[in-house]
This record gives structure tokens, sequence and C-alpha cells, in this order.
């Protein structure tokens, strides 16, 4: 299994971030809009569109206000045999350290998952900081 690790900081207050991530609705038009360009729920999951025109399903595992920390797992990808991900917020000094881990398997899907999760945290950082973050 290939784990993808990205630690970042955004020009933002994490309780302002954790707002935007938890809305697990609104990927398109709060947190990564521009890299994802709809996002439907639908029960526990969301189907997300990547502006590539990649659609997936993600299951969404965990929800936590207190450690402001989200969990998430595509299901039934064609090109994946297992991915999970999560994305968590930390206040540092009045801006926000964050962490996003994504596990994949084929080992393969690496380089392609992590170009991905690059322009996420791209799209991240212009939407919550205006300026690149």
């Amino acid at each position: 299994m290939a784990t993808i690790q990205r630690e970042f900081h955004l020009a933002a207050d994490a309780a302002h971030v954790w707002d935007a991530v938890r809305d697990i609705g609104a990927l398109h038009t709060r947190l990564v809009p521009g890299f994802v360009v709809d996002t439907v729920v639908e029960n526990a999951a969301r189907l997300v569109t990547f502006a590539n025109g990649m659609v997936v399903r993600e299951r969404i595992v965990d929800v936590d206000d207190e450690h402001r920390r989200i969990v998430w797992a595509v299901v039934g990808s064609a090109q994946l045999s297992h991915h999970n991900a999560s994305l968590q917020l930390f206040d540092d000094a009045g801006v926000t350290r964050a962490r996003w881990i994504t596990d994949v398997l084929p080992h393969e899907a690496a380089a392609a998952v992590g170009a991905m999760v690059d322009h996420g945290i791209a799209a991240m950082q212009h939407a919550m900081c205006g300026n690149g973050g």
C-alpha cells in the first residue's frame, strides 16, 4: 500500500477552515472550488466530480469536531482497490496547519493520487486564503 502524506499551512483561522471542511456537500463551493466542480451528498457518502472529469463516490467515515479531523474512503472505484484518506487541522498560532494522509492500492496509483492531492491543496489554499496560502 502506498501512503501519501502532505502537511501544509493555510493563512486562515482553523475554526474557519474546519467549518468548510466539515461541510461535506460543499467541496465545490467552499473548500476546493475549481478542483472539484460538483458534490452531491447521498446518505453517508458524497458523489464528487473533479475538474478533470473523474467522478468518485466517497464514504464519509468520520467527522470529528473535537479533533478537527475528517476521514473518507473512495468506494466502488475501477482504478483503485483501496483508498482511504484523512484531513486534520491544527491551530498553529493563528494560522492552520493541515495534515492530509491518503492510503491507496495499487501502489502504482500513488503518483496520480498524489498529484490530485497537491491540486486539492492548491485549491484549498486559494479558497481559504485567497492568495495561495
